[in-house]
């Protein structure tokens, strides 16, 4: 049994943060319904590389994290649309939404009216900046955040700076802190019986994501630098090789010894950090030219075998192509494609194994409204009422 089977999850959320935290829960069982408006997809299902993909609203950042999920049309502007919404609350253990702060309420959905219609409701609501403060009415994506909370400044050389994340870490960070959210919320569940609110805001979770450089700045009052592939320490940084770069990871002074022993550099050896500040470009220097002596490959393998963090630098072809990758079952593969879908592809699935009751991929990315009349049939709407909805374009 997987940790979420008979949770029923309301996913009434767009593009990546909000949905991913869905997909996590989804995937290790509950019941997710993600409901788009007809006339007003997920932006996401219109988002990614393949052109044809996003013109059928297949689009690869919705396959992302659309798998085991169910899918349902519904004009919440409507009042026959939010009757149908409120059934479906009644249902519910989860509803999530990341409308702009405000908009939920605004259709009537409060947190009060929601208390009332289903006290033990886990009610998220996921934003930019949260629901309150100066910043509670703006919008955002997750470059925007980047740039809001500090991340950029510190990304990148100090001459080519600030530097977006080259993956919109910010938007899955949050959706996997918003998954961690529910799932706390769920366990006090069980021991109260009472439903929750969670505010949940893209800003917070970028300070979160800067943790060791915001207790920096507190304590010294001196922002993170942009440092690109230097770190502090000389044997904790990228170098050239014959080939292409390889990122060291000596970082403490246990791999650093180590690291000079097996370069045969013993007199290189730091006792403390100190020590290794006050010869950084010394040490710099000799490993610029001892890199270049062999393949970044030959490297990795060298320093990997003397307990030596070492990495040659990967594209992700490469890194998927890895066979850990495929050890960790990381990947869901469709080999053979799906509605909407013509041909192969895959998805990623969660970051982490449990001993039984594992994360599992059990339904392909829904079309849209593909599961539209079968979850207004669990609420108790016959084939007439469901064509009368229809008719009003309401579903």
């Amino acid at each position: 049994m997987r940790p979420f089977e008979g949770i029923r999850i309301i996913d009434a959320t767009h593009v990546l943060a909000g949905p991913f935290a869905a997909y996590q829960l989804g995937l290790f069982g509950a019941d997710v319904i993600k409901v788009e408006a007809p006339d007003d997809p997920d932006q996401s299902r219109d988002s990614g590389p393949d052109l044809d993909l996003n013109d059928a609203n297949m689009g690869s950042y919705f396959l992302t994290q659309g798998s085991n999920k169910r899918s349902l049309t519904l004009d919440l502007k409507t009042e026959e649309g939010r009757a149908v919404m409120w059934k479906l609350i009644a249902t519910a253990d989860v509803l999530v939404e990341n409308y702009r702060p405000g908009a939920f309420a605004a259709l009537g959905f409060t947190w009060e009216a929601i208390q009332k219609a289903n006290p033990r409701l886990i009610f998220s609501s996921m934003s930019a900046f949260g629901q309150d403060g100066p910043r509670g009415v703006q919008t955002a994506y997750d470059h925007v955040i980047q740039s809001t909370s500090g991340i950029m400044a510190a990304t990148g050389t100090p001459e080519v700076n600030p530097i977006k994340f080259g993956a919109p870490a910010i938007d899955y960070a949050t959706g996997t802190m918003g998954a961690f959210a529910l799932a706390t919320a769920l366990f006090q569940r069980e021991k109260t019986g009472k439903g929750q609110r969670i505010d949940m805001a893209m800003l917070d979770v970028a300070v979160m994501m800067q943790a060791s450089h915001v207790a920096a700045y507190l304590r010294t009052g001196k922002n993170a630098r942009p440092r690109g592939n230097d770190h502090e320490h000389a044997t904790n940084s990228a170098y050239q090789t014959k080939d292409g770069l390889v990122m060291l990871g000596a970082s403490n002074i246990r791999q650093q010894r180590r690291l000079w022993a097996a370069l045969g550099r013993e007199d290189m050896a730091k006792t403390n950090n100190r020590q290794r500040h006050a010869e950084r470009d010394k040490e710099a220097a000799l490993l610029r030219e001892i890199m270049l002596t062999r393949t970044a490959d030959e490297w990795e393998a060298f320093l990997q075998s003397r307990h030596v963090p070492a990495s040659r630098v990967r594209q992700l072809s490469e890194a998927l192509a890895d066979p850990q990758i495929a050890s960790r079952n990381l990947i869901h593969d469709f080999p053979d494609g799906a509605p909407g879908v013509p041909g192969r592809f895959g998805v990623p699935v969660a970051a982490f194994k449990l001993a039984h009751g594992n994360a599992e991929v059990t339904s392909p990315p829904p079309r849209m409204g593909a599961h539209t009349d079968a979850i207004l049939a669990e609420l108790g709407y016959d084939a007439a009422a469901i064509a009368g909805l229809r008719a009003k374009k309401v579903v």
